[in-house]
C-alpha cells in the first residue's frame, strides 16, 4: 500500500511537471500582435497573444465601421443621426439595441443621472456636434423639456418612438466602452485568450500578460496634473473592464467671459457640473457598464455614489475628489483596493 501511495505521488509529481513544462513551452510560444490607430474620434491600442502571428486588423476595423454606422452622432448619414433628425420607421441594428436598453438600466440605477437624451444639452453648452447656443436659465429649462430616457422607448419592431421628435441622442458616454466590448468578444471569437484592449483610455483585460506570466497592470492618471500625464496608482486588471471619467482635460473656456465649462452635464439640472468630485474609475464586468457609471458618477454627489456601489456588487470605484476644506481625499471601494500595485 505504501509503495502505491509513493508510485501516485510520483506519477503526480512526473504530471504536474509535465504539465509545468509544457505550459510555459505553450507561453513561451505565444506571439504578441499590436493593433494601433485612431477610431471614434480617439486613439486605440490592442495587444492580443496567439501561437502564429495573427493580423486582425480588417476586422478590427470593421467593429469601429459598424459602431459609427450604427451610434456616431458625428455622421450625418449614421442610424443615429438619422434618428436625431426624426426618423421614426428606421430599424435599428442590435448594436443600437444593446445600448440602448443598458442605457435604460444604468438610468434606472442612477435615478436619472445617466440619461443619454441629454444630447441637446450637450451640443448647447459646445460639447457635442451639434450648435452651440448662449444659455440662461430660462434657455436651460426650455431644452430640459427634450430631456428624459422615460420619453423614449425601444418598439418590438425595434424603431424608436420619441414624445418629442426634438430629443437628442448622445451615447458618447457609452459607445466607446461598448466598443471595446464589441472587439473582446471578436477576440474571443478568435480564440484569443490573453488581450488588453484600449479605446481612449478605457480597457478590457482577458487572461494574463504571457511574457511575464502575470496579471495585466495598468495605470490611472492623476486628475490633477494638467500639463502632460502622471499616474496616481496602479492596479491588476483580469477578466474586467475598467473606464474613467473626469473634468481635467475635458472642459472649455467661453472666449469672452474666460469661464471655465466642464464636459459633465448634470441630465437633471440641465447645467454642467463643477463639482468636487475629480476623477472616477470604475471596474466592471463590461466595458460599457463601467462607462456609463463613471460618467455617472461625476454628476452625482459621493454620498449617492457610495450608496449605489453598496447596492450593486459587481462594481468596484476608485474616486479622487476635494473635501470641504479643499483638501484631495480618495476614496475606493473594498474589491479596488486590493487590485492596487503597492
Amino acid at each position: 500500500m505504501k509503495d502505491l501511495l509513493r508510485f501516485n505521488k510520483i506519477s503526480l509529481y512526473a504530471i504536474a511537471f509535465v504539465y509545468l513544462f509544457y505550459s510555459c513551452k505553450q507561453q513561451e510560444e505565444l506571439v504578441r500582435n499590436d493593433a494601433n490607430g485612431a477610431a471614434l474620434g480617439t486613439t486605440y491600442n490592442l495587444i492580443y497573444f496567439s501561437e502564429a502571428p495573427l493580423d486582425l486588423q480588417s476586422q478590427i476595423d470593421s467593429v469601429f465601421a459598424v459602431m459609427n454606422h450604427s451610434l456616431s452622432t458625428y455622421i450625418p448619414e449614421s442610424d443615429i443621426s438619422k434618428i436625431n433628425r426624426g426618423d421614426s420607421t428606421l430599424i435599428v441594428d442590435k448594436m443600437f439595441q444593446e445600448v440602448f436598453q443598458l442605457s435604460k438600466e444604468v438610468h434606472k440605477e442612477t435615478k436619472g443621472y445617466f440619461d443619454p437624451t441629454v444630447g441637446t444639452l450637450v451640443n448647447a453648452w459646445g460639447f457635442g456636434p451639434g450648435k452651440q447656443i448662449q444659455l440662461d436659465s430660462a434657455k436651460v429649462d426650455s431644452l430640459l423639456n427634450y430631456v428624459g430616457f422615460n420619453k423614449v422607448q425601444l418598439s418590438k419592431e425595434n424603431t424608436i418612438l420619441k414624445d418629442d421628435p426634438s430629443i437628442y441622442f448622445d451615447f458618447n458616454a457609452i459607445a466607446k466602452g461598448y466598443a471595446i466590448d464589441r472587439l473582446a468578444k471578436m477576440m474571443d471569437a478568435n480564440g484569443i485568450t490573453n488581450y488588453l484592449l484600449e479605446v481612449g483610455g478605457e480597457l478590457v483585460a482577458r487572461g494574463i500578460n504571457p511574457i511575464k506570466n502575470k496579471t495585466w497592470v495598468v495605470g490611472i492618471d492623476d486628475p490633477q496634473v494638467v500639463e502632460g500625464r502622471e499616474l496616481k496608482l496602479i492596479i491588476k486588471l483580469q477578466n474586467k473592464a475598467m473606464a474613467s471619467s473626469g473634468n481635467y482635460r475635458k472642459f472649455r473656456v467661453d472666449e469672452k467671459t474666460g469661464k471655465k465649462y466642464v464636459h459633465t452635464i448634470n441630465p437633471i439640472t440641465g447645467y454642467t457640473k463643477n463639482g468636487t468630485t475629480l476623477g472616477v474609475t470604475v471596474l466592471a464586468n463590461s466595458c460599457a457598464e463601467a462607462d456609463a457609471y463613471a460618467t455617472s458618477f461625476m454628476a452625482m454627489e459621493l454620498k449617492e455614489v457610495k450608496m449605489l456601489l453598496k447596492n450593486i456588487k459587481t462594481l468596484e470605484a476608485y474616486i479622487i475628489y476635494l473635501d470641504n476644506n479643499g483638501e484631495t481625499q480618495e476614496f475606493m471601494t473594498a474589491g479596488f483596493k486590493e487590485l492596487v500595485v503597492k
